[in-house]
């Protein structure tokens, strides 16, 4: 289970945990860390410390470093060392699903949120008998049912580019419910061809629809994708 959103300290790290979280994601902290002052712009290509932007002159001015995040996480790690010794945990392991230690009695009470059930939040988790279980994290795999992917039906017509990089034109529906279409077909492209792909617009998708989140992460070259939602 990953837990994110907000996510700032590692107090955030171990109250994630103790409720039951696995991995942990951060975002604008690490960002801001790279150099980022929160302009609010990235979508118009101004970003004026060259963080967001294709803009040449604007991502001259960017002097962040790898350095700078692997210290902040560096930190992040450290605190959550004191936080895991204070309660009594050799390990982050051992404390994922512990809310019995969490002190809930003023969340409860805020009024923010008076009127919510939170106790299957706070649930302690038992087993047939009633005994708390001793293990509290990853108890199964997880089944990400890759295999019904919109991208197998797209690596499957695709075949003759992939195969000899003959240009293949598509055109399939899609839906906000396919959030990564084309990982899947440009992981085929870099295993076959490397980092270098196909030519530009060998395998080119027309995607009538709404596409979901993340259509086109990670494309290497060779790859287009189109979305019309006005045919759909």
């Amino acid at each position: 289970m990953q837990c994110d959103g907000g996510m700032r300290t590692a107090r955030d790290v171990i109250v994630a945990a103790l409720l039951g979280a696995e991995e942990y994601g951060f975002a604008t902290a690490p960002l801001v860390v790279a150099g980022c002052i929160m302009m609010r712009v990235c979508h118009l290509d101004t970003c004026p410390v060259g963080v967001a932007t294709q803009n040449p002159e604007l991502r001259a001015r960017f002097n962040g470093k790898p350095e700078f995040v692997e210290n902040f996480f560096r930190f992040i790690a450290e605190d959550v060392r004191k936080y895991l010794a204070e309660l009594g945990f050799r390990s982050i392991d051992e404390a994922i699903g512990h809310v019995d230690v969490l002190d809930t009695a003023p969340g409860i009470a805020h009024w923010k949120s008076r009127g919510l059930d939170l106790t299957p939040i706070f649930a302690i988790p038992r087993d047939a008998h009633g005994a708390q279980l001793t293990q509290r994290r990853r108890l199964r795999d997880q089944d990400h049912a890759l295999e019904h992917a919109l991208d197998q039906t797209i690596i499957a017509l695709a075949e003759g580019a992939l195969e000899d990089a003959r240009p293949v034109r598509l055109e399939l529906p899609v839906r906000n419910v396919n959030r990564t279409v084309g990982t899947l077909l440009g992981s085929e492209v870099t295993r076959r061809y490397g980092g270098q792909g196909l030519l530009d617009d060998t395998i080119h998708v027309t995607l009538t629809g709404s596409a979901g989140q993340s259509i086109g992460a990670f494309l290497p070259p060779g790859i287009t994708l189109e979305t019309d939602r006005r045919r759909q």
